[in-house]
């Protein structure tokens, strides 16, 4: 769901960004997660699951959901194997945020999709997606911006920001991120990292 046009909407007065049948059911999203999910014990995974799953996110059953994640729009969220959204992540999921298999964001990260055009008198809400590439970590309280792909196997550090794509295989950090240095490929995930030849 595209946002409204802020020629005709005027958000900057107090109105809405988006359609009234999409604010409807973000609401009843969130009254079900705050009474049903946010705070359910660690453990609980599979109904968190089921519950986003119910409201159209597309999780796979080995996916993680710690306590605490707050989702913006649960059909914008998809979730590969053993991909893992750590406690207190904030999905700002105004657009599609995918995480690939094994991706793992950890606490306090911000997965951020939503901006707003400050070259337009009427601040216009712009919505871009995020692609978190398979084996990819986003280290706690980290912050991703609009349009940004992660590749695979990269790394952004603890509480560093990216507006920008990052390279496979790389470790980031800092605010803006820069490269800090290349990362061990997984000859197979899960096994024995080989160091890359630089």
């Amino acid at each position: 769901m595209k946002p409204l046009d802020a020629k005709t909407s005027n958000p900057r007065l107090g109105a809405p960004s988006f359609p009234l049948g999409h604010r409807l059911f973000r609401l009843a999203w969130n009254l079900v997660w705050s009474l049903c999910g946010r705070w359910t014990p660690v453990p609980l995974f599979a109904w968190r699951r089921f519950l986003l799953r119910r409201f159209g996110a597309r999780i796979d059953r080995t996916a993680r959901i710690y306590p605490g994640v707050e989702v913006w729009y649960p059909p914008n969220l998809a979730m590969a194997a053993y991909s893992c959204l750590g406690r207190s992540v904030d999905c700002y999921c105004m657009d599609r945020i995918e995480l690939g298999a094994h991706a793992i964001v950890s606490q306090g990260a911000h997965l951020c999709t939503g901006t707003h055009d400050v070259d337009d008198a009427n601040f216009q809400l712009v919505t871009r997606p995020i692609l978190v590439g398979a084996n990819a970590w986003i280290a706690a309280e980290a912050f991703v911006g609009p349009g940004v792909i992660v590749g695979e196997g990269a790394v952004l550090g603890a509480r560093a920001v990216t507006f920008r794509n990052l390279d496979s295989w790389t470790v980031y950090g800092g605010n803006p991120a820069r490269k800090l240095r290349r990362r061990f490929e997984q000859d197979k995930p899960g096994i024995f990292p080989v160091r890359l030849n630089s």
